[in-house]
Order: C-alpha cells, then structure tokens, then sequence
C-alpha cells in the first residue's frame, strides 16, 4: 500500500445575505428529506459520483453499497440537518418521477453548515441543477438559524470550484486527505 494525497479545498459561505430562492428548470422539483429516502440518496450519490475524482479520494462514493452504508452515517450524525438534505427529481412521464440530484447537510460542533456530497448524475449536469441544489441547501441551513456554511472540494474539480465560487463561495484554507492505494 502506497498513500496518494489528494488536495482540497474548503471553501465558506456567509448565510447572512439574503438568499435567492433556486428555482429548477421545468420537470425537475426538489424533493424533501424523508427516512424513507434514505436508499433513494444513497443510489442517486452512487449515480453521481462512481466515475469522478472523489471516488478516488473517497472509495466509498464508488461503490454503490459503500454509499448506502456513507448515508446511513450522515443520517446518524447529531448535527445531521433534514432542512439541507434535498433530492432533485425529473418528471419521465405520466407523473413519474425518478432522482437525479442529491445533497446532505449538517451542523457541525463549531455551528456551521457543513456541504456533504453535492452530486448531480452525469446525464443531468450542465443545466443549473447543482446551483439549485447547493441554494437548496443553503436555504435549509439558515432556516435552521445558521449563519455559515462550507464544504470541501478536490483541488482538481475545476468545475465544482468554479460553481462555488459563482455561488459566492471562497477558499478558507488547503486540507490534504490521505488516501491508500493498492499498488499491484
């Protein structure tokens, strides 16, 4: 085993401006958490992620029983928050609805809202869906009286960073996540 560091960054958002309210395009809407949704989460994450960097930095996002057993410890956090962890579904037809979009949210012990796992599956991106997603979010955790929010991203998501930091996101800090890899 060989360790590879990857680089992140954290990137901080203030709530205390106001908040646009996002607004997805037609045949999307967001969907509200529930407990039994829990499954639906965890398999739109696996949709979203397997082929991306972050299933290298996190193995876990590569596999779809590896996300499922991610989301039941997001779930199980005491700072998980319901008020920031949405779905975005897409209509396909006579009022059926299948999942395209999953984010996550918690309060983490210094009182900010802490991003887990923004994803949007591959077929979905490129129409704002992650904006509204993100917004979503950030709306959920000044509902819930917070007033800053963050997440980490890989350094090398250039497509993430950008959105985020059209988002009014800004980079706080470097972190470096270690991860170890089977050399054969």
């Amino acid at each position: 085993m060989v360790l590879t560091y990857f680089k992140r960054f954290r990137m901080e958002l203030s709530l205390t401006a106001a908040l646009a309210e996002p607004r997805l395009p037609l045949g999307y809407r967001f969907v509200a958490w529930d407990t039994s949704l829990l499954a639906v989460h965890a398999e739109t994450k696996y949709h979203s992620f397997r082929t991306e960097i972050d299933a290298n930095v996190f193995p876990c996002l590569g596999d779809a029983d590896g996300c499922y057993r991610l989301m039941k410890e997001i779930v199980r956090k005491e700072g998980f928050l319901p008020a920031a962890t949405w779905l975005v579904a897409y209509e396909v037809g006579n009022r059926q609805w299948d999942y395209c979009g999953t984010v996550q949210g918690i309060r983490d012990r210094s009182g900010y809202g802490a991003v887990q796992n923004l994803g949007i599956t591959p077929e979905h991106r490129g129409r704002g869906l992650g904006s509204c997603l993100l917004m979503q979010a950030m709306c959920g955790f000044r509902r819930v009286g917070l007033s800053r929010a963050f997440l980490e991203v890989t350094a090398q998501n250039e497509g993430a960073i950008r959105l985020y930091r059209r988002l009014g996101f800004r980079k706080s800090r470097t972190v470096f996540k270690a991860v170890e890899v089977a050399y054969s």
